[in-house]
């Protein structure tokens, strides 16, 4: 717990300092090629089969349930087992779902983009709002499923390097939720937009979890 609260100040400016400032230009700059070159609108004209929003929408679901549980159950799991290992990832991958909710209602509040429309009869993918609130933090830019699923599975990938095959796992469920909700309550540009900050997220607080913390200093050792 001491290492969740003493790292999300500094992880948060972290997730914005230094090369990392890129990837949130590579994000804006990639969204605005999808929306001006009329792919997002494409994608959303070719992806309204029955079938496939059927397939796809449990990804809405899940991607609110996980970043929930997931934290909870590693925590309970590794206090009764007494694993510091399995405590340590509860606690990063609690704070990287934080953050990427964080940081996508932020510039949600910002760019007031409207969802997806229910058909298809006008053309809304490039409409934003921006100012404060105009559209509020649910809906819009960028997709907080994305956001948060890959800032949970960037974390563990970077927790555990040696364990491949979950973090394998671990991306590919961040694609499924990110792909779904682009099918389904988003655009398509808000689900890349998603990924890339959410690597960012992850990475950050990957990293800051895998050093230990600095000694508190006390009277008796000055």
């Amino acid at each position: 717990m001491k290492q969740f609260f003493l790292t999300l100040p500094g992880n948060l400016v972290g997730c914005f300092r230094g090369r990392m400032i890129i990837w949130h230009v590579a994000a804006i700059t990639l969204t605005f090629i999808l929306v001006t070159s009329g792919f997002d609108w494409l994608y959303f004209c070719s992806t309204r089969s029955h079938d496939l929003r059927l397939a796809m929408f449990p990804a809405v679901i899940i991607g609110q349930f996980i970043p929930m549980t997931l934290p909870l159950i590693l925590l309970l799991a590794g206090g009764t087992a007494r694993n510091a290992v399995m405590t340590r990832a509860g606690w990063a991958i609690g704070q990287a779902a934080f953050l990427g909710w964080f940081i996508a209602s932020l510039y949600k509040a910002f760019t007031g983009r409207p969802h997806p429309p229910h058909t298809l009869a006008w053309d809304t993918s490039h409409l934003f709002q921006f100012g404060f609130m105009r559209g509020g933090v649910f809906w819009g830019w960028p997709s907080s499923h994305t956001t948060v699923a890959f800032a949970v599975s960037v974390t563990l990938f970077t927790l555990f390097p040696q364990k491949r095959w979950q973090g394998i796992a671990a991306i590919i469920y961040a694609f499924y939720i990110g792909i779904g909700v682009s099918m389904t309550i988003h655009w398509f540009s808000d689900f890349a937009a998603g990924a890339i900050i959410g690597t960012v997220i992850g990475i950050t607080v990957g990293n800051s979890f895998l050093r230990p913390l600095p000694p508190i200093s006390s009277p008796q050792n000055e």
